[in-house]
């Protein structure tokens, strides 16, 4: 998904919405949805809202994620693998 390559961050969503439990949707290890029709996303509902693809991004930036997220660079790199540059 080009505006949001990173999917760890819907462990975070379904478990403030209490997904599981309220709509009977389960996340896997690689955050895949089950069941599979399952669909996710950030939707912000101000007519000003643009969205955007995140294209190829270089180290300095998986490491300033990384230190964000509180996470291995390593870590990071598995997730956005298919947008870094190097």
């Amino acid at each position: 998904y080009p505006a949001c390559p990173d999917h760890t961050e819907k462990g975070t969503i379904f478990s403030l919405l209490n997904a599981r439990e309220s709509i009977g949707i389960e996340l896997s290890e690689t955050f895949m949805m089950s069941p599979s029709a399952s669909v996710s996303g950030l939707y912000f509902a101000h007519p000003k809202s643009r969205y955007f693809g995140v294209r190829r991004i270089d180290r300095d930036q998986v490491e300033d994620y990384a230190l964000r997220k509180q996470l291995s660079v390593s870590e990071i790199e598995r997730w956005l693998a298919p947008v870094i540059y190097y």
